[in-house]
């Protein structure tokens, strides 16, 4: 399809919104995206701060296993376009990655700025166009789109791109979700994703330990169990291995407050060889001295076994608890730092093209779909796979009103 007589607007300016734009200005489609910001891809640019982690090279069964519950609903559009896809194209953008120790892939230049000042380029010579400070407040008595300044839209077919909830400075506020839920669609709550946790502690370990890394552990809660690193903050716990168990945690929230995550110091050790290393004579050393040596366990390691009561004198005992140290986790610490949101736009309101069953001409891609992944790279996978295969929907869609 090459003809400009057919026209798009795509509301929201991330990388599903971009994504879509993409395709549909490659064959000729005259499409127009709206965004509330006054710039494009402001939560992009601030996740590039850190790096960008584009995608993962991990085999892509396991990639896919990552998604959870919506792997089913994603599957189609990540096998269209897998992470090899994505390097492929950041290339094509003149943007080099490389895969770092982890398997996590990344640009070369470890920044977002450069990759998206070169798709948007790409964008303007397809004849996109980009309206920002426009705020989407719904459709008007003739189904045309509305916006708060009074500008209305009147395009064939509309891709909403709006984000999920999570750090709503940048845009993504859900804002949305009222909209859609007055046109009879099921909305579900947004609730943290890639969150750090609240855990009371005492006020000695927030003043002396605030900040502390935990390297090397292992965190569990239920039957899910993740290795990484995570951060002791003065509300809790945040990091790559709190974040991967968002699911876990909520769901085990659910079930009763507080819920019990339970911290590993040492991963590598079964608990037999740390009761063994402990049971060496301490010859007069504190016990901190002593944790030190034997298990080489940090001072705020040492902190968070006290949290947990007496530290017992037992070898056994001390190992056990070494192991598996009780965490009572009391909540999230807020969708405002929450890096994605779980809930959104319910996968019965969907159809396999992406478009929204109940508003012909209306497709859906990204973090506004009800599905949630750790980071390492899916997030934005996704979000770029759901924008093209939204608009390959919109161009069937298009072909069918021909």
């Amino acid at each position: 399809m090459t003809s400009t007589r057919r026209t798009v607007a795509i509301l929201g300016a991330g990388p599903a919104g971009l994504a879509a734009a993409e395709v549909l200005g490659a064959v000729g489609i005259a499409a127009t995206i709206y965004d509330r910001m006054p710039s494009p891809a402001r939560k992009f640019l601030i996740a590039g701060r850190g790096g960008l982690n584009l995608t993962h090279s991990e085999p892509l069964e396991r990639f896919l296993d990552r998604y959870g519950p919506a792997r089913g609903r994603l599957e189609p559009a990540i096998r269209a376009f897998p992470p090899n896809a994505l390097r492929d194209w950041c290339h094509g953008l003149g943007q080099e990655t490389f895969v770092g120790s982890s398997g996590r892939v990344f640009p070369a230049a470890m920044k977002a700025a450069p990759l998206l000042r070169a798709w948007l380029r790409r964008l303007d010579a397809t004849g996109v166009r980009l309206e920002t400070r426009a705020t989407w407040t719904g459709w008007d008595e003739a189904g045309a789109l509305f916006f708060g300044d009074g500008q209305r839209a009147h395009p064939d077919a509309a891709i909403l791109a709006l984000g999920g909830a999570s750090w709503p400075r940048l845009g993504s506020d859900g804002g949305w979700a009222p909209i859609l839920a007055a046109r009879g669609l099921r909305v579900l709550p947004f609730a943290p994703s890639n969150a750090g946790v609240l855990v009371p502690w005492s006020g000695h370990l927030r003043d002396r330990h605030a900040g502390a890394p935990l390297k090397r552990i292992a965190l569990a809660v239920g039957d899910a169990r993740v290795r990484g690193e995570a951060v002791v903050t003065r509300g809790g716990l945040e990091g790559g291995a709190v974040y991967a168990l968002s699911a876990a945690i909520r769901s085990a929230l659910w079930a009763e407050a507080p819920a019990t995550l339970r911290l590993d110091l040492r991963p590598d050790l079964t608990e037999p060889d740390c009761a063994a290393r402990l049971a060496a004579p301490r010859r007069g050393q504190s016990l901190s001295n002593h944790l030190r040596r034997t298990l080489s366990l940090p001072p705020v390691a040492v902190a968070l076994l006290r949290e947990a009561g007496p530290v017992p004198e037992d070898a056994a005992a001390l190992a056990a608890r070494i192991k598996a140290l009780p965490l009572p986790v009391t909540g999230f610490a807020g969708l405002d730092r929450a890096i994605s949101s779980a809930g959104g736009l319910a996968w019965g309101e969907v159809g396999d093209d992406f478009g929204i069953t109940r508003l012909p001409g209306v497709f859906v891609a990204g973090e506004m779909l009800d599905w949630e992944a750790p980071t390492g790279g899916y997030l934005l996978q996704a979000c770029l796979a759901t924008g093209r295969a939204a608009a390959a929907g919109v161009l069937r869609f298009l072909v069918g009103k021909e």
